[in-house]
This record gives C-alpha cells, sequence and structure tokens, in this order.
C-alpha cells in the first residue's frame, strides 16, 4: 500500500498532474488553431472590427507600360500579379473593418502621357504617394515581387525607408506576420532601402510577396490560395502593428503622468 502522506510521493503526483494539465492546455490551443470548427467564432470575433477606424492605403506596384519583372516559367508581369494580391488584401482588411484606398484598380501607369522617361516614373510614383496623403492613410503598402539572377533566392521581405522609425516598426511586424503565415524555407529580414514610394514622414513599408524568378515561388505567386495566405498574413501584420502603437502609446501616457 502507498502511503499517500510520503513527501517524495506527493511530489511525484504533483507533477503529474501538472503535466496532464500542460498537455490538456496544448491539445485545447492546438484545435483552436489548426481546426477551424471547433472555435470559429472566437476567432472570427477577435479579428472582426479590429482594424475599424484605420486606413490603409495600397499600393499595386508598377502598371501600364511599366511592366515591373517578369516570371521566368510562366511569362507573367509583376504588375498583373500585384494587382491581384492587393484586391484580396483588401478584401481582408475590410472584412476587418479598415478603410482601404488602392492607388490603382486596373492596368495602368499613373503618370500622364505614353512614354517611359524618368520623368514620367517619378510623376507616376508621386501620385502613389499623394492618394494615400490625400486618404488621410495610417499606412502605406506597396506591393511588389522580387527577382534575382539565382534562381535559388526565396522568400518574402519587406523594406522601410532607411532612417524612418516609423517604418522600420511597421516592415517588422509585417515581416514576422509573412513568416508566420507563409511559412517560406528562407525567413529573411525588414530591411532598409531607398525608395520613393516610402520617402514621405507616413509609415510606409514595401512588401515584396516573393521571388519571381524562383519557380517553386513563381507557382505560389500565380495562385489565388496563396494571395488569400499573403492577405491574411498583411492583415494579421496589421492588426498586430495597430495594437503595438496602443501599447506605446499608453507607455507614452504612463510616463507623461509620473
Amino acid at each position: 500500500m502507498r502511503d499517500w502522506k510520503d513527501p517524495l510521493l506527493r511530489s511525484r503526483m504533483g507533477r503529474l498532474r501538472i503535466c496532464a494539465l500542460l498537455v490538456l492546455l496544448f491539445l485545447v490551443a492546438a484545435l483552436c488553431m489548426g481546426g477551424q470548427e471547433v472555435c470559429p467564432a472566437e476567432s472570427d470575433a477577435a479579428k472582426a472590427g479590429a482594424l475599424s477606424g484605420f486606413v490603409v492605403a495600397l499600393d499595386p506596384g508598377h502598371g501600364g507600360y511599366d511592366g515591373g519583372a517578369r516570371a521566368h516559367d510562366s511569362g507573367v508581369w509583376e504588375k498583373i500579379t500585384t494587382l491581384e494580391i492587393a484586391l484580396a488584401v483588401e478584401k481582408e482588411l475590410t472584412a476587418r473593418g479598415a478603410t482601404v484606398v488602392l492607388t490603382r484598380r486596373e492596368d495602368v501607369c499613373l503618370a500622364e502621357g505614353d512614354t517611359a522617361t524618368k520623368q514620367r516614373k517619378r510623376q507616376d510614383l508621386q501620385r502613389r504617394v499623394d492618394i494615400a496623403l490625400e486618404a488621410g492613410a495610417d499606412v502605406f503598402l506597396s506591393i511588389h515581387l522580387n527577382e534575382y539572377r539565382s534562381r535559388s533566392e526565396s522568400g518574402p521581405q519587406v523594406f522601410y525607408q532607411k532612417g524612418g522609425e516609423d517604418g522600420r516598426l511597421l516592415a517588422g511586424v509585417l515581416q514576422q506576420a509573412l513568416i508566420d503565415g507563409l511559412m517560406p524555407k528562407k525567413q529573411r529580414k525588414a530591411m532598409p532601402g531607398d525608395y520613393y514610394v516610402l520617402r514621405s514622414k507616413l509609415p510606409s513599408a514595401l512588401v515584396e510577396c516573393g521571388f519571381i524568378s524562383n519557380a517553386e515561388e513563381e507557382k505560389l505567386l500565380l495562385s489565388p490560395d496563396y494571395h488569400q495566405k499573403i492577405a491574411v498574413s498583411l492583415a494579421d501584420g496589421l492588426t498586430a502593428y495597430r495594437q503595438l502603437l496602443v501599447r506605446l502609446a499608453e507607455g507614452e501616457e504612463t510616463n507623461t503622468q509620473e
């Protein structure tokens, strides 16, 4: 017969109870995360309205005469896919309560004229920024696809304007959201850059959704299902970014009061 008053035995039983509880909690969490049929109401409720009052400017990169990069295998131009992705992102953000403005909804250039000049390219880029500013956007996201001479390069990457602290914070959160949502083989870091569309005072990020020069990733980037994954990832990232801003503001208010 076991002596239940034995300290050693009681200690072992206590550890067993804790382990059992941890296993139970893990299983519940796994069901909620992996099985939408288990707790969809809670998930939907958490997302619905999460971005209410938040204004997002989405810029599908390139357009019109400017096709951007071209997929190696399919021959699809970057400008086509960036618009498709942006429209998917718009739908997801709107579902969460955000107000979304797109710089373009068609295959067009935003500059006047029909010749490819440096001046016209600058006018096109400036118009994209102006649309975001005129809309009173809280953030500006420019959607692009990456390309490199080595076809082994892959993975999404987010850029921010060098020296821009607001952009750095936004890009970092979005980069992590893309890693969590897309689970790419190559996990990149948010990086500083010097892009015209990121130079305004508006918190901005240039999102390279992946490499169309990579055969495997090209197939993904042309898939509507993958567009939806990107949309959910960016929406999750913006939700986390907004929550982070609230916490930072509360912290600053507390420090001021002290």
